[in-house]
């Protein structure tokens, strides 16, 4: 049975190669026979070629189109409390990587809100673009003591070397009225971090880093400065080490800022606790507030029928904008559960769009999500690499 389909493939191959050779009818005189004969078989070979090359990139085509992000995007195996996602490419791995907040959301200790403090940062990687997600480890973060807090880190990706900058809590603590700041790190594998120092900032209660280059090469770090009502500053640095404070960069309250730069404008995206808040510039430092908050009204799929919260947001390869946020698992997604269950949180995606310079989403619909690796780097479609 195998010599004899052998033998039918060699003579299709040889069907092929006659028909081949008939079209080389001009060139038989010119060139000898071998020549000839080389020619046809590697005519041949290319047509081949092409033609699987083309089948492979249309399903591959096929693959993205269809490949809808997983509802809930990810949930979190060991505490099931993911909150304040931020999202980066491994360079090493050809993956996207999620760290976030690994709050004990299952914590049975007593008292006030100790569930959200001596918590780590977690991470899950995707080899599909971003429709579905697998735990990996909690990142390996120096502590001065066990019982630290860890919360919403910002990862940028910088010549070479991954920077994270960190929320630190310095305990476990039943309430929210205690020191934090900013720490920063720096990483060859995303995995392994290595402690840079701690910023100097507007006050001794300063949370939720986001960082972006400015046009002119230096950078600019935004944060919620509860000191001052919980409005966002900034503070700018030339080398991502020695900063100065600016002063309020928005002066509605707020959290989680995420900055980037898509479709011409500057936006600047925040947790208004009623919503996200969108904000636009064109300068990075006067910006606009559009009308309505996104992810304000609950979602109609099961674990996304809540308000959504702290923000993340990827610029693609293909200039496609991803919005990152986290859901608490209340109302419909809390019954048959005990009061406790509303600790829970589950991370979640949906595509920005942008028309007459305001951002919509539909939360609803399927995220026909594959984000192909940023040319330069996560937050721009424009700007040049970190």
């Amino acid at each position: 049975m195998v010599r004899s389909m052998r033998k039918r493939s060699g003579l299709n191959r040889c069907g092929r190669l006659k028909d081949l050779l008939r079209l080389g009818t001009g060139l038989r005189s010119a060139l000898p026979c071998c020549l000839l004969l080389c020619a046809a078989i590697a005519l041949f070979n290319a047509t081949s070629l092409f033609a699987q090359a083309g089948s492979n990139v249309r399903n591959l085509g096929a693959t993205a189109v269809q490949n809808a992000a997983a509802v809930p995007l990810f949930r979190d195996p060991i505490y099931d409390g993911a909150a304040d996602p931020v999202v980066v490419w491994n360079r090493a791995r050809k993956t996207w990587w999620m760290f976030y907040t690994n709050r004990r959301a299952d914590s049975t200790e007593a008292g006030g809100v100790t569930w959200v403090h001596k918590t780590h940062i977690g991470i899950a990687e995707s080899a599909d673009g971003g429709a579905h997600w697998k735990y990996v480890s909690e990142a390996d973060i120096p502590l001065d003591k066990p019982d630290y807090t860890l919360w919403a880190p910002e990862v940028i990706d910088v010549a070479g070397t991954y920077h994270m900058f960190l929320t630190v809590v310095p305990g476990s603590f039943a309430d929210w009225g205690h020191e934090r700041f900013i720490e920063h790190l720096t990483s060859k594998d995303l995995l392994h971090w290595t402690f840079a120092d701690r910023l100097a900032l507007a006050s001794d209660r300063t949370i939720d880093a986001c960082v972006f280059r400015l046009p002119d090469g230096n950078w600019r770090l935004w944060y919620k400065n509860e000191r001052d009502t919980s409005k966002i500053y900034s503070s700018d640095s030339p080398d991502l080490v020695h900063w100065k404070t600016s002063g309020v960069a928005i002066k509605t309250r707020g959290e989680g800022p995420v900055v980037f730069q898509w479709r011409g404008s500057y936006w600047l995206i925040e947790d208004a606790w009623s919503g996200l808040g969108v904000f636009r510039s064109s300068d990075l430092a006067s910006w606009t507030r559009q009308p309505d908050n996104l992810l304000r009204e609950p979602g109609t799929q099961p674990t996304d029928r809540a308000m959504g919260n702290h923000p993340d947001v990827v610029v693609d390869g293909s200039g496609r904008a991803w919005l990152f946020y986290f859901t608490q698992q209340v109302g419909e997604d809390a019954k048959g559960h005990d009061i406790t269950w509303a600790r829970r949180s589950v991370l979640h995606v949906t595509e920005l769009h942008e028309k007459g310079s305001v951002i919509t989403v539909d939360r609803n619909a399927p995220a026909p999500i594959h984000m192909l690796p940023p040319p330069v780097n996560k937050k721009s479609d424009m700007t040049k690499g970190w």
